[in-house]
């Protein structure tokens, strides 16, 4: 008799009714930061509303496209891990830069598109360097994500940054509630019940939300049924050498954040991002950068929110991450349901953030668990990479000075805690040529290194 093949967690097809559950609980999680970033850029440059909302739901449809081509994969683009994808905070400042200084969006464009070229043509490049991501450095960058994540979290849960009632009681009592049926469902309910504890506790604190009058359904009666982003609509693009300088130096941190990213989602998988795979992911980041700029978005990266959801569900699929794509598409296609997923108020996903932003940072710990500490410079490693990439986090402005370039790469507390921890490692665990005192060669820390295996075609 034949033997059954045995599907690896990730390529598992759910039924439907959890396709879309898990589905649309990803796209929750991710939903007020893929926004934000439209809406930053935009209010900036003291666009009209309605270019915002044309700004908005370009970048859901995008998104969307995104997520598939990670998640689903064709040729060598896609990572095919539960990874969702959305506009890459990296890039505000940058772009806010370009676009209020005379270049406007059709200068972001052409900046975008180079930038996403440039990132598919270095993904080979990155995928030879994952022999510099061992426990050690992996551990301590997955660490840093969820850590730096908290801030935000803890902002939707005060109300929202710029909320005229920021902190007022009520949004904490009402992340606070969310956050206790999170862990309730988690704990007390059934297994299904359980893995959708966020969307869940999403639902309900929508239901408690609506008559205490947290939520404001004002843009849905406004917005369209149906809109489709058109190709260069605010122009075509314009490529000015400052402008791409500076989004090249966005790409190359992006794609650091990326590769802490995937390699996170390996782990908590069970299926460890290889070096093929790598540049793979890297290189769908790429396209859909591209995708971007002409379609009137932005640059992309992983979304490490969802990472966190990953870890906390235990849901390894990537088809329910191709479903939250799919869901994002739709959204892109109909302003409506766009507004309606925005309505929900920032205290109710901030009493899930909590959770899953928290998961994210023990499932560092769990990973720093594997690595020796003793008779090594381990630790020294760890201390140092978490307190600069905490550094931008605690102190928003400690940068300020800086030239842009240098507040770029820094501001963003993942990309700086990361790069720490590979030179670092490099500098204590690498660079060991010079000879011990038997003269034999210094042995590399445990944890330190591990092997690069490349995937088969």
């Amino acid at each position: 008799m034949a033997e059954t093949a045995v599907v690896h967690p990730v390529d598992e097809i759910p039924p439907v009714r959890a396709l879309a559950a898990f589905g649309l609980q990803h796209v929750l999680a991710m939903y007020a930061g893929a926004v934000a970033v439209p809406l930053i850029v935009g209010g900036a440059m003291r666009l009209s509303a309605a270019d915002l909302a044309y700004l908005i739901t370009a970048d859901l449809l995008v998104c969307g496209v995104a997520t598939l081509i990670q998640c689903v994969g064709f040729w060598r683009f896609g990572v095919r891990l539960p990874i969702m994808q959305g506009c890459t905070f990296a890039a505000v400042s940058p772009m806010v830069l370009i676009g209020t200084t005379g270049g406007g969006l059709p200068a972001i464009y052409g900046a975008v598109i180079v930038a996403g070229l440039a990132i598919m043509l270095l993904a080979p490049v990155f995928g030879r360097l994952l022999r510099f991501f061992p426990p050690l450095v992996t551990g301590t960058v997955i660490l840093i994500i969820g850590v730096s994540l908290l801030p935000v979290a803890g902002n939707w849960a005060a109300g929202g940054a710029g909320a005229k009632d920021f902190g007022a009681p009520r949004n904490l009592a009402l992340a606070a509630f969310v956050l206790v049926v999170v862990v309730g469902v988690q704990r007390f309910a059934p297994a299904f019940l359980s893995r959708i504890a966020v969307l869940t506790g999403i639902v309900v604190g929508l239901a408690v939300a609506v008559p205490f009058g947290f939520t404001d359904f004002g843009g849905v009666g406004d917005a369209d049924w149906v809109g489709i982003s058109t190709p260069f609509h605010f122009g075509a693009p314009e490529f000015r050498v400052s402008a791409i300088v500076s989004m090249l130096v966005v790409a190359l941190v992006t794609m650091t954040e990326t590769t802490g990213d995937l390699i996170a989602v390996g782990e908590l998988t069970g299926r460890r991002v290889q070096s093929r795979s790598l540049a793979d992911g890297l290189r769908a980041d790429g396209l859909s950068t591209v995708l971007g700029g002409v379609f009137n978005t932005f640059p992309y990266t992983a979304y490490a929110q969802n990472v966190g959801l990953v870890g906390m569900t235990r849901v390894r699929s990537r088809w329910v991450v191709a479903a939250a794509g799919a869901l994002l598409v739709l959204l892109g296609l109909l302003p409506k349901l766009g507004a309606l997923v925005a309505a929900v108020p920032a205290p109710v996903l901030g009493g899930a953030g909590l959770v899953m932003f928290g998961t994210v940072a023990a499932s560092g710990l769990r990973t720093l668990a594997r690595v020796g500490f003793e008779d090594n410079h381990n630790l020294t490693v760890v201390a140092v990479s978490v307190a600069v990439g905490m550094l931008p986090v605690g102190v928003p402005g400690v940068y300020a000075k800086f030239p842009d370039w240098f507040q770029t790469v820094m501001n963003s507390g993942i990309s700086a805690g990361c790069l720490t921890a590979i030179a670092l490692n490099l500098l204590f665990n690498h660079l060991r040529s010079r000879r011990n005192g038997s003269g034999e060669p210094a042995a590399p820390a445990e944890g330190s290194e591990a092997p690069v295996r490349e995937a088969t075609a």
